[in-house]
């Protein structure tokens, strides 16, 4: 069997920490743009506006930042996931009952 695996990463050019970067991505523009200013946005929470912060220091807080909502959601995503499969089992247990 031949499989063949295309990929359409389009380019982008980003702006972060005043940093330009290329990235590629098989998101469309509104996605990127969406991910640029989430992150944009959790290093001026992290103190990037001032001139005279160290760059790297930010970008690390941003980043802890991110990994705990992340982990956070996953946890919750979780929770949420395992609630659903008990409730269905429920019901499948109850309509069981009723035949």
């Amino acid at each position: 069997m031949n499989i063949e695996v295309t990929y359409l990463d389009k380019s982008f050019n980003i702006n972060i920490l005043g940093q330009e970067l290329s990235v590629l991505s098989d998101s469309g523009d509104e996605h990127v743009a969406s991910v640029v200013n989430y992150v944009n946005d959790k290093i001026k929470e992290a103190g990037g506006t001032s001139a005279n912060t160290n760059t790297l220091n930010v970008a690390i807080l941003a980043a802890l930042n991110i990994a705990d909502e992340y982990i956070k959601f996953k946890g919750m995503k979780e929770d949420i996931c395992s609630q659903l499969k008990s409730r269905s089992e429920r019901l499948i247990d109850l309509i069981d009952e009723i035949r």
